[in-house]
């Protein structure tokens, strides 16, 4: 579990940096681009759930 973490943190570091830093000139882009960042984070949580619940069962 801790390497799901480590991939979480670096993905949510990612998410910043690329906020703060790397933002595309075009907003409607740039919002394109946060909202597909936002759903991989969401799907990563959501699997790193599935695989406590599935870790937990056994």
């Amino acid at each position: 579990m801790k390497i799901h973490l480590i991939i979480f943190a670096v993905l949510i570091a990612g998410f910043i940096s690329y906020n703060v830093f790397f933002e595309a000139e075009d907003d409607r882009i740039n919002t394109i681009i946060n909202i597909l960042y936002a759903s991989i984070l969401f799907a990563y949580i959501s699997f790193m759930a599935f695989a406590l619940l599935k870790k937990m069962k056994k």
